[in-house]
């Protein structure tokens, strides 16, 4: 049972290591291929496919991070006589670490300067992970029954909005309503991801974990995520199919097959919608039931991305901060005040290359976790 354990969590881990890489293809278009923005959603009218299917692969991140973080912490708290103290100390401590970080050292790598504050996926993840230490002493049936309410009700509330200076709209653009937080002062803050609906996932996240118990036969645990997987794509195809619930654009047929695929898939991420949460992790779960027992040269170099996510994270950042300004210090400004690349597929081709780099250094970070004792290690 030990070693059936230890293959779930590799499981994990191979899931967490794919879509850090990613994460890593969308944060080189973030910064070599700026200069052809894209919008939440996307519009269709200026964005080409190429484009589309690049930047749509990059939603399966942030809601499996945020997933994966709720399995983890039940999986972190079964080594405790007390499981749910240990869940809800581990979650509150990393979260408040995660917040410091996001706010330091995380937020100056993405421009090289604090002219504004941005609360981004690792405000999400770290506020998520302290509503949760607090909601899991709920029954389970009722913190599943709260997460639910959330992931399937949070689209209800679209039409609520409030304008800056009336009561109530600080907290409902840290909740709901992405914008900015501060507009005056010596530093501005704005919130890109409205909290609500990823504290619904990760409490969801949390209440599935139970499947990763050493208990539970493989194969039933299996099953059950193909199922849930299947079921999240059925509940898309009608949701979405028939324009019902759950995303804001609706979706029409266009001039051509691709440009119509494109309009389905085109949902909103900030924050998440409905539909957009159902492709995302259904495909994640889909994926956990059929790599549980996969073992190969592929997925050991993915293990090893996944086994320090919040060390990658932050390397990844600064290297790519780094490595712009060297290529615009060396080719200059190639797309207006920007460097960028004219084309895609040259976002891939600069990724490749330095993932593998990247993976030397996360690598030995990741051995070094695990041989030693120091907390401050076990955070990153």
């Amino acid at each position: 049972m030990a070693q059936q354990l230890n293959k779930r969590i590799i499981s994990i881990d191979v899931l967490r290591g794919m879509v850090m890489l990613i994460m890593l293809l969308d944060h080189v278009r973030e910064r070599i291929f700026y200069h052809q923005q894209v919008g939440d959603p996307m519009d269709l009218s200026v964005v080409e496919p190429a484009l589309f299917f690049t930047r749509l692969m990059a939603h399966w991140c942030a809601p499996t991070f945020v997933f994966l973080t709720g399995i983890s912490a039940w999986l972190y708290s079964q080594k405790s006589a007390q499981p749910k103290q240990a869940a809800s100390t581990f979650l509150l401590q990393r979260g408040v670490f995660i917040l410091l970080l996001e706010v330091t050292v995380i937020n100056f790598s993405w421009f090289g300067s604090y002219d504004i504050l941005y609360l981004q996926v690792m405000w999400a993840i770290g506020v998520s992970m302290i509503v949760l230490a607090g909601l899991l002493f709920l029954p389970r049936a009722v913190l599943m029954a709260v997460g639910f309410i959330i992931v399937f009700g949070h689209d209800a509330l679209v039409p609520i909005s409030f304008e800056p200076g009336e009561l109530g709209y600080s907290l409902w653009t840290m909740l709901h309503q992405r914008g900015m937080l501060i507009s005056d002062g010596p530093l501005a803050v704005r919130v890109s991801y409205p909290v609500l609906p990823w504290i619904g996932l990760i409490v969801l996240g949390y209440c599935l974990a139970p499947l990763f118990a050493k208990n539970v036969v493989p194969s039933e645990r299996q099953g059950k995520l193909l199922k849930l997987g299947l079921v999240c794509f059925a509940l898309l195809a009608v949701l979405r199919g028939f324009n019902i619930y759950g995303e804001a654009l609706p979706w029409s047929m266009q001039d051509s097959f691709i440009t119509s695929v494109m309009s389905f898939l085109n949902f909103t991420k900030y924050g998440p919608s409905l539909d957009f949460m159902l492709l995302t992790i259904g495909l994640s779960m889909v994926f956990l039931s059929k790599m549980e027992h996969v073992d190969n040269r592929v997925t050991d170099i993915l293990k090893t991305f996944g086994s320090a996510p919040l060390f990658f994270y932050v390397l990844h950042l600064y290297v790519l901060l780094i490595s712009y300004e060297i290529l615009k210090v060396t080719f200059g400004s190639t797309q207006g005040e920007l460097f960028g690349v004219d084309y895609v597929w040259q976002v891939w081709a600069f990724t490749i290359p330095l993932a593998a780099l990247l993976y030397f250094p996360t690598k030995a970070f990741s051995r070094y976790k695990h041989s030693h004792k120091n907390s401050w290690v076990k955070f990153l």
